[in-house]
């Protein structure tokens, strides 16, 4: 079964707590419990996933925030319910996390799936994911009757995957300044290519250009003149 989990942000946050228990989800129970709430009307942080010790020696405990917010904007509860329902076909044991009512880079919400069978909707190098995410953006975009955008992330793999990228940039960087010689990375989607873009943007030995269409565009990483 599906456990969905959500929060909300609001503008001026009014109570706020943090607790802990066994796994995350027994945190956010005990957290809904003691602020009398539902899970529609917090924004959920976990600050700890816990640890699980032999035979309970060094044992960490899962905790997490929860902050009372105020009711969300049509395009969050279209969202919500969008991907709550996708994810519910599939029949995997996850929970979805509102992260961001309005992630100002993207100009939308942001979404975090974990749980159990998380790691189901990552797919190879993240393509799952991403699909995920499109069809979410399609559909509340066609229910709105307005293009929207929203973000996707599941597992922190995204997060993890950005991290790997800007440390592939510097590294490719310097090989390409020792040797002088171009350097193309294999085919990457957009939002990748642009961490390798913004990674490189500062540094004045080399350019960084993508090339290609659709699927295949890459980045190439050339030595300045």
């Amino acid at each position: 079964m599906m456990k969905a989990l959500l929060s909300m942000r609001r503008k001026y946050q009014m109570r706020r707590i943090e607790t802990s228990g066994k796994t995350v989800e027994e945190a956010i129970e005990i957290g809904l419990n003691e602020l009398d709430v539902n899970r529609t009307e917090v924004e959920i942080e976990v600050v700890s996933k816990g640890k699980t010790g032999i035979l309970g020696i060094r044992s960490e405990p899962a905790k997490v925030t929860l902050t009372v917010v105020e009711k969300p904007t049509d395009l969050v509860k279209v969202a919500t319910d969008t991907l709550q329902k996708l994810v519910a076909r599939m029949d995997v044991s996850v929970f979805v996390n509102l992260i961001n009512v309005h992630n100002e880079e993207i100009g939308g919400p942001s979404f975090e799936i974990d749980g159990e069978d998380a790691g189901l909707l990552i797919g190879r190098k993240g393509q799952t994911m991403r699909s995920l995410q499109f069809i979410t953006t399609m559909i509340s975009s066609n229910k709105l009757e307005d293009q929207v955008r929203i973000d996707l992330d599941v597992a922190g793999y995204k997060s993890r995957r950005y991290d790997s990228l800007a440390n592939l940039a510097y590294k490719v960087a310097e090989q390409v300044v020792d040797t002088g010689n171009s350097i193309t990375l294999e085919p990457m989607p957009a939002n990748e290519r642009r961490i390798i873009h913004v990674t490189l943007a500062d540094d004045q030995r080399v350019s960084s250009v993508s090339s290609g269409r659709g699927d295949s565009r890459k980045v190439t990483i050339n030595p300045s003149e």
